[in-house]
């Protein structure tokens, strides 16, 4: 029989196949077979048992706690929806969660463009001092946020902080932070100062994996510093502007410690349900309303995740 015969078998050669290097099995090897091992189980557990108690549990708890209520008569009785439909319909809620979307919607795109702004200059190698400069704007993100608050809040006194000196100085009260106008832009001017390191970090990093290549041909195409920004910087930036936006969705949803503790300088100003995280926390500990105050922690949560997850199609579809 001819070697080249089909079912003829040279000598020294099995019936098993062996994959090539470029994935065609090759004679003379077995498949390794698929086993789960232990080990994998080992790393996966610890992050589900940390997951189910740290996030799940409680999640599925606040949901079952929003559908009772606590009354004088006939005490925690279940009550279906009745706890979103007055929550959908509480100028309280509403009047929070619109205060919270005016500003991130103001207060999130200048962060990201000071924070853009601020990873392009440091990552352009003509910034002196870069390591200093990035250390620098990072160091706020890890002054522990009341700590951040309180400075700011003394900052903006009209006795014996900074703006207080300044209005001494002009004869007038040319300053005014702690003033309805201006009490929102004064919360964000402190978040804002808070995480733009942040921020610029994540940018920087992004900037830092861009393949060394791309400069070069920019280079050679004769483009200018503003063509290389426009054309690899910021396409390369894309992906992570989209993470970085929909965290800062998040965290301006979450708003909480800075108007609360500035609660005490402007009593008159921020009330208990200036933010829905307020509102559910004081109609929680204060007004013991658990489950009306789950119930606007599951909605605040819901619109949240539907705001991100709409950022992230959009930023995944200009990025595709």
């Amino acid at each position: 029989m001819s070697p080249d015969v089909p079912g003829h078998r040279r000598p020294g050669e099995s019936g098993h196949c062996r994959p090539e290097k470029g994935g065609a099995p090759v004679p003379g090897r077995r498949l390794p077979s698929r086993r789960v091992s232990a080990a994998g189980w080992t790393f996966v557990v610890p992050f589900l048992a940390a997951f189910t108690f740290a996030f799940l549990a409680p999640v599925l708890y606040s949901l079952y706690l929003s559908l009772f209520r606590n009354q004088l008569m006939g005490g925690n009785r279940f009550v279906g929806l009745d706890n979103y439909s007055a929550a959908l319909t509480d100028p309280k809620f509403w009047d929070g969660a619109g205060r919270v979307l005016l500003f991130l919607v103001v207060q999130v795109p200048i962060m990201l463009a000071v924070a853009l702004a601020a990873a392009l200059v440091i990552d352009s190698g003509r910034l002196f001092g870069k390591r200093f400069t990035r250390i620098a704007l990072f160091v706020p993100y890890a002054v522990p946020g009341v700590v951040a608050v309180l400075m700011w809040g003394f900052l903006y006194g009209d006795r014996i902080g900074l703006v207080g000196w300044i209005n001494d100085a002009v004869g007038s009260d040319l300053l005014a932070p702690f003033s309805r106008p201006w009490l929102l832009v004064s919360i964000g001017n402190i978040v804002t100062w808070e995480f733009v390191g942040y921020n610029m970090l994540i940018l920087y990093s992004a900037l830092r994996t861009v393949p060394g290549e791309l400069y070069e041909a920019a280079a050679i195409d004769g483009a200018g510093q503003w063509r290389v920004i426009t054309a690899v910087k910021l396409p390369a930036l894309r992906g992570a502007l989209v993470i970085a936006t929909i965290f800062s969705i998040i965290g301006s949803f979450q708003l909480f410690n800075e108007p609360n503790i500035l609660k005490v300088l402007a009593p008159t100003l921020i009330s208990s349900s200036y933010t829905p995280n307020m509102y559910a926390y004081n109609l929680s500990f204060l007004g013991q309303q658990v489950n009306y105050a789950a119930a606007v922690a599951i909605i605040m949560g819901v619109l949240t995740a539907v705001i991100a997850y709409v950022v992230q199609l959009r930023g995944t579809r200009r990025e595709g």
